[in-house]
């Protein structure tokens, strides 16, 4: 692969994005959890439920994907935030996460995997997670666990439809688009 056809390639996901309302919840707890970690917390506006990762994708695998994508179908569902957790490495928390249950998101993924595993491999573990933050280092372990699971999370309600599943491609001050019934359409960006 050349240069140049490095740079024509798009950071691409499938993902669904969060109402207002969502994301008002979310914002009520990073002043929760302020000064217990060294890191990074989720723009509010970049919130989404990654449902596939494709990487750095070619204009025509995006086109390929659309015409595989516009196949899925699924009905409107229900899902909600549920409560707080980590992955880590070794003991160690590096992602602080909000988990979003919905049996049907899992059916979405399967769905979206089996769609495109012609041109990508399929979901080794998925699990249905926003991610809040990013997190480089805990400056006292026993006190950010202690904090962390005196946290609730409201258990809001929201409903998913195409309107709500997003194909989002960022590259620098990013465009996306958005993925309906019949297709992704690009949409301007704000």
């Amino acid at each position: 692969m050349t240069l140049k056809d490095k740079t024509n390639l798009t950071r691409t996901f499938i993902c669904i994005d969060f109402s207002d309302e969502i994301t008002k919840e979310i914002a009520r707890i990073p002043p929760l959890l302020d000064k217990k970690f060294v890191g990074k917390f989720t723009e509010l506006e970049n919130l989404h439920l990654t449902l596939k990762f494709l990487g750095e994708i070619s204009l025509e695998q995006i086109n390929k994907v659309k015409t595989l994508l516009s196949n899925i179908s699924f009905t409107n569902f229900q899902a909600h935030l549920e409560v707080l957790g980590t992955f880590s490495i070794k003991g160690h928390p590096k992602i602080l996460w909000i988990k979003i249950a919905g049996r049907q998101i899992y059916d979405l993924q399967k769905q979206i995997d089996e769609s495109l595993m012609q041109l990508f491999p399929k979901e080794e573990r998925f699990m249905s997670h926003l991610t809040i933050a990013r997190i480089k280092h805990i400056k006292d372990k026993v006190d950010f666990d202690h904090t962390l699971k005196n946290i609730t999370v409201k258990k809001i309600m929201f409903y998913c439809n195409f309107s709500s599943i997003s194909a989002l491609m960022p590259s620098l001050k990013q465009s996306s688009t958005n993925f309906n019934a019949s297709s992704i359409v690009p949409t301007p960006d704000p």
